[in-house]
């Protein structure tokens, strides 16, 4: 047998066994409910135990997880703030039943005379947090497999839907550089958009930033615009808007780029933040600092390029271990406060709430990964348009159109440290993407571990895979 022949079989075998690797794997699925008031636990982390595998449940408290077969014989962990942990064989659990977490709280009065060297203010514990960073982020460059769905409604209807696969490969926290994040979006599961088919604002804007064309909204025709323009546009706005570098590389990033230059958790954060110590809650057998977020004697703002984005008061949650000041989770909304952006959020958006995030973490080795985030913004079709500048006999219709509210939503299932795979992955082109279209790859998703769909996002797909239907007609 020839050289080339014996290097073809060879390969053919790898691509055989990765295959058999893929499929060997146990689906659990299951739904998280509180004991106390039966209502689904929303963001409980689902993972096995000593390992990077997990998800979390959604807004349903469901959950599905697809578990490699050399861990079959694990320990399945199950827990979420506020709850004691549950911990099962993973061979001896019944997934049929609901599981019911119950509530775990500590001694707030207790925790605070344990030790009077400890910080004892929220502002100071939170600024602690921040000081350990470079002891609990991760100190070398890692890789994260994770699954993002991005939504878009107006306020009538969904009108885009994308689900994709996705790498991020961050050279660790103490760099602190833009271009040490880094993500790939490597297959799409699903994507149905229907933004084409009845707007025309995106084009306005692009024709005004792009081409510089003076115009108004109203002279413009959606039956005179070709497709391919339209669609041209919006891939034009999404990628400004809601790029997914904007989320990893930009300021809402809180924690991962506090070290960068004007970051919001960077070196004056208190004039723009105020913390105060809430309550003492249990994580995982932890306990757990909860401190509520307030406003300072300044505004935040975002400095977006080409859309207004000032004038902000912030409110929330943040969540630090006990025992070592590793941050678990953060809950931050971004509340229109000055008058300027008062009177353009309530004119253009009909809410006061422009930016919602919350970001979980989980440890693995000591130091602490992005396991979940989610962000929701209502998003300008017609980006760097005052109020003032729409006209004052708009239509309902009209204004309903001018924005959507966008939801992006990452579930990080698996943490990659090997050299080796680092090092060949940093080889490949990463395109950052989200709306490219790419081919549907089935033998991919079947051993992908994804976000479970909530019955509402079932109903969309079915609506927007319907009218899409009848679209294309």
């Amino acid at each position: 047998m020839s050289k080339s022949s014996v290097i073809k079989l060879l390969f053919a075998f790898l691509i055989s066994v990765g295959s058999l690797t893929a499929v060997a794997q146990t689906e659990i699925t299951g739904k998280i409910v509180d004991f106390a008031t039966f209502e689904p636990v929303v963001g409980a982390n689902i993972y096995i135990q000593n390992s990077t595998v997990g998800t979390v449940s959604n807004t349903d408290g469901k959950y599905a997880l697809k578990i490699p077969q050399r861990y079959v014989n694990d320990t399945l962990v199950i827990s979420s703030i506020g709850y004691k942990s549950f911990k099962t064989a993973i061979q001896d659990y019944d997934f049929s039943q609901d599981l019911y977490l119950e509530e775990d709280v500590a001694s707030l009065d207790e925790i605070l005379i344990v030790a009077d060297t400890r910080p004892k203010t929220g502002n100071d514990i939170v600024l602690r947090a921040l000081e350990r960073l470079e002891r609990n982020a991760p100190d070398s460059a890692y890789i994260q497999k994770a699954f993002l769905r991005h939504k878009e409604k107006n306020k009538n209807e969904y009108k885009w839907l994308i689900e994709s696969a996705i790498t991020l490969y961050d050279s660790s926290y103490a760099y602190g550089k833009s271009n040490d994040v880094k993500i790939s979006v490597d297959e799409n599961r699903k994507s149905y958009d229907l933004r084409d088919v009845d707007s025309v604002f995106t084009y306005y804007s692009y024709l005004k930033n792009k081409r510089n064309l003076d115009l108004k909204s109203r002279q413009l025709r959606r039956d005179t615009i070709q497709k391919s323009s339209l669609v041209k546009a919006i891939k034009w706005n999404d990628e400004r808007t809601n790029g997914l570098d904007n989320l990893f590389n930009g300021k809402l990033n809180l924690v991962r780029n506090s070290n960068r230059t004007s970051a919001l958790f960077g070196k004056n954060m208190l004039e723009k933040h105020q913390f105060s110590l809430d309550t003492i809650l249990v994580d995982n057998d932890r306990k757990l600092y909860k401190i509520k977020i307030s406003k300072s004697s300044d505004f935040v703002g975002l400095n977006t390029p080409g859309i207004f984005n000032e004038g902000f008061e912030a409110q929330g949650w943040i969540y630090i271990y006990w025992d070592n000041f590793a941050i678990k989770k953060l809950e931050y909304e971004l509340v229109a406060a000055s008058e300027a952006q008062k009177r353009r959020s309530k004119s253009l958006f009909g809410t006061q709430l422009n930016h919602k995030l919350i970001i979980t973490y989980k440890e693995f080795e000591g130091k602490m990964y992005p396991s979940y985030i989610y962000y929701e913004t209502p998003k300008l079709v017609n980006i760097g348009d005052r109020s003032s500048d729409r006209p004052k006999d708009q239509t309902q219709e009209e204004k309903d159109e001018q924005f959507y509210f966008t939801i992006q939503e990452i579930v990080f299932t698996e943490i990659i440290q090997d050299p080796v795979v680092i090092s060949a992955a940093l080889n490949k082109n990463w395109n950052d993407n989200i709306f490219e279209p790419r081919p549907y790859n089935k033998e991919f998703w079947e051993s992908y571990n994804v976000l479970l769909e909530s019955e509402e996002e079932e109903q969309l797909i079915r609506d927007l895979s319907k009218r899409a239907s009848l679209f294309q007609q």
